[in-house]
């Protein structure tokens, strides 16, 4: 039976990391951190993450803004905004919550934050670094990942690493980190297109789901023994019950593998916990 990674437990030690670390930055005679979050519509799930990201700067002692627009705002309203935090210097990292309304491209408000503040780490500047092993900021929750892995014990140097999914947030930034000098893996990534998925996965000492589709990782797929990080946040219609899943059916591989996360309380703390480690490292580089 698979050892449980606590990413509640393991968020929250770092959460007390960080604030041992700001109240220190502040007390040398550092600027207290700011995190600005922009608010852009009523998106239910947008107002949660947000309100989590509030709270959890407040018990760092990092200081929040959050602005709230319409959802009829303009691209050139959200780009005003952006600008007008780029320039002031009490605000260290800056995070427009997605999705934004379709009259907004995305990319373009992304690229326009200061990749000095740019703490979700998605602007390309700061994913060239991070491809050339020279990062400013990790992506927050490929970062989490790391740190489960390393704080659970999960050995990676020379481990067979599959990542399933190739986004842009998760599963590219999550491969190439587990390549780099200090975490060692050999790494595939995998995703829809991947033939015989699950004979690929069955090779795996380290299995990051990442792809969005409730429990399509099955038991059988898991190789005995291997460390399985499941990222994956699906929301169960109420036909079959409702609730979240990940992308892992959960009990079956839970038999086979070495450790595994639970959905929630996995890998959803470890973002925000990551989120607040960065906006401090941006205060203190400011």
């Amino acid at each position: 039976m698979a050892q449980i990674i606590d990413g509640k437990q393991i968020a929250l030690d770092i959460r007390a990391e960080v604030a041992d670390a700001v109240a220190k930055h502040i007390a040398a005679g550092g600027a207290t951190p700011c995190l600005a979050a922009v608010l852009v519509g009523a998106d239910p799930a947008s107002q949660v993450y947000v309100r989590n990201k509030e709270n959890a700067c407040g018990k760092a002692g990092i200081a929040s803004r959050l602005l709230r627009l319409s959802a009829e705002t303009t691209e050139a309203e959200l780009l005003a905004v952006v600008a007008e935090l780029n320039s002031d210097d009490a605000v260290h990292g800056i995070l427009v919550q997605l999705p934004l309304p379709p009259q907004i491209n995305a990319d373009r408000v992304l690229r326009a934050i200061s990749p000095a503040k740019d703490v979700d780490a998605f602007h390309p500047e700061n994913v060239g670094l991070m491809v050339q092993g020279q990062p400013r900021f990790l992506p927050c929750t490929p970062h989490g990942v790391l740190q489960l892995l390393r704080r659970s014990g999960v050995e990676t140097a020379g481990k067979h690493a599959v990542v399933i999914g190739r986004s842009d947030i998760v599963g590219k930034p999550m491969a190439i980190l587990l390549a780099q000098k200090g975490w060692d893996c050999t790494v595939t990534l995998a995703h829809s297109r991947t033939p015989d998925l699950a004979a690929v996965c069955r090779t795996a000492d380290i299995v990051v789901a990442a792809v969005g589709r409730p429990r399509m990782v099955g038991g059988d797929w898991i190789k005995p023994g291997a460390a399985v990080i499941d990222v994956g946040i699906n929301r169960l219609p109420d036909s079959e019950g409702g609730g979240l899943v990940g992308d892992v059916d959960y009990a079956p591989a839970a038999e086979v593998a070495g450790w595994i996360t639970p959905v929630p309380g996995g890998v959803g703390p470890m973002t925000v916990a990551m989120l607040l480690h960065n906006t401090l490292t941006a205060a203190e580089a400011s």
